[in-house]
């Protein structure tokens, strides 16, 4: 996977917690949040008039991740043209999100679409995705 990391954290599933990641070049945010009962990664667009979340994607919930006490290493990294981006836990994809074609893509295909400009198909993950950072 090509990415240009541009946050690295560590995680105790559980443990309130926001990760924010800025691309490196452009508008666009992605940030992981475990509330403390779950963890969602947002897509956000600051170039754009109101609110600026444009999709959210469920992670985890945390009663449900069976080693969550052991720390978790968290990385969000962009693509080359800083239109896509990728949750890693632990080195493994969870969510990602291309602004450039409006969808986001995680492993519980979780929640159903929200909007009519994002995500119009729904979350479900496509082994497709991990081409985008190839």
């Amino acid at each position: 996977m090509t990415i240009t990391v541009t946050v690295q954290a560590r995680l105790i599933v559980g443990e309130a917690q926001v990760i924010e990641s800025l691309a490196p070049e452009g508008s666009y945010i992605a940030v992981f949040e475990d509330d403390g009962q779950t963890g969602y990664f947002y897509a956000l667009d600051e170039s754009t008039d109101g609110n600026p979340i444009k999709d959210v994607l469920h992670i985890y919930n945390a009663e449900d991740v069976s080693d969550g006490h052991i720390p978790s290493d968290v990385k969000i990294g962009w693509s080359e043209d800083n239109k896509k981006c990728v949750l890693l836990i632990n080195g493994y994809p969870h969510g990602v999100f291309d602004f450039e074609s409006k969808n986001g893509y995680c492993r519980s295909g979780f929640p159903p679409t929200i909007s009519k400009e994002w995500s119009v198909f729904g979350h479900a993950w496509n082994d497709a995705v991990d081409d985008f950072f190839r």
